[in-house]
């Protein structure tokens, strides 16, 4: 009852504790009435003649939070200006996240700190702290990276008849742009957004190679590169687009079928990969929870770290090979 008191209380302070952070950090949206209220105070004092004496403490107090908030807003704009946040968007992007990179860095520390906490609190080990951190650090990608997987493999199951879609068009006397309008109009998600958006950066002025490579930028597929690939040496060299379209739907085709095919029957080794890598691991947590004095000495004794290190290290370098050994590219 003690450690749950506990518990609760550093959750809480550490939920305050970055909302606070987030509060300051971050933009805040106000509506058009505090906006129009904030600058209607702003022209009434400065054409105001008087200034009283208490005013004075309330002018030194703006200052000092309006100089914060602008060193905040010059430390938040070089934050935002870093190679990496690039990167970063585009990988939102093609998870179709909401977050902004800021946000994403700021969450990938929050739940470092809360994971590593929970496992401090419940065991008092540095090294589960470390851990914990890890794995809180790593959880906001490894679930944008499956939210990614899995809008990848939607925009690859819908590709076919997207480029069917454009052929009907296209053999219907329809332009290429009036065909990617057609598949917008019919198809679902993530299809359509995708579509939409770049239909959008053509009427911005974005000549259609720059918009195919960015939609392919934020959404990495294989087929899809095939068939921008196909487009942009028909812009260039000439000929009927259709049947190059027809032939590039066969090859698309046919590579689905092995790769269900290779799929099925690699599905043993990788299970085989998935138990080894996560038996050590349940077995470790069970024996900690059942027996804690069974195995707190690989945690203090310097033999018992230098084998866990091994066996983890171990462990991580089978479960590598054998998914090595079951991915056949197509």
């Amino acid at each position: 009852m003690y450690q749950l008191a506990i518990l609760f209380g550093f959750l809480l302070s550490v939920f305050l504790l970055f909302y606070f952070l987030l509060q300051l950090f971050l933009p805040k949206k106000q509506g058009l009435k505090d906006r129009l209220h904030h600058y209607l105070l702003k022209e009434t004092a400065s054409n105001s003649e008087e200034i009283q004496p208490e005013k004075k403490i309330e002018k030194e107090t703006f200052s000092f939070f309006h100089s914060l908030k602008m060193y905040n807003s010059r430390l938040k704009k070089k934050v935002n200006h870093r190679k990496s946040n690039k990167k970063i968007e585009l990988f939102l992007q093609s998870a179709a996240s909401s977050w902004t990179p800021g946000e994403y860095i700021a969450f990938r520390w929050i739940f470092g700190g809360i994971f590593g906490g929970i496992l401090y609190m419940l065991s008092g080990q540095l090294l589960l702290l470390l851990i914990g951190f890890i794995v809180g650090f790593l959880y906001p990608k490894l679930l944008l990276s499956a939210k990614q997987k899995k809008r990848i493999r939607q925009f690859n199951d819908g590709l076919q008849d997207m480029i069917s879609t454009i052929i009907s068009s296209m053999r219907a006397g329809y332009s290429f742009n009036q065909a990617l309008r057609a598949v917008a109009e019919e198809s679902s998600s993530p299809m359509k957004e995708e579509i939409e958006l770049l239909l959008k950066e053509l009427q911005y002025g974005i000549n259609m190679e720059d918009a195919l490579h960015r939609l392919y930028e934020r959404v990495p597929s294989k087929d899809l590169d095939i068939m921008i690939q196909a487009v942009l040496i028909q812009r260039q060299v000439g000929g009927n687009l259709a049947t190059v379209l027809a032939m590039i739907v066969d090859t698309i085709r046919e590579r689905q079928k092995i790769q269900a095919q290779i799929k099925s029957l690699t599905a043993q080794g990788r299970m085989s990969g998935a138990v080894i890598g996560a038996l050590p691991l349940v077995l470790g947590v069970l024996i900690y929870f059942i027996q804690p004095n069974y195995i707190t000495i690989l945690f203090t004794d310097k033999m018992g770290i230098l084998l866990l290190s091994v066996a983890l290290g171990m462990s991580l370098l089978g479960f590598v090979l054998i998914q090595k050994l079951t991915k056949i590219e197509v």
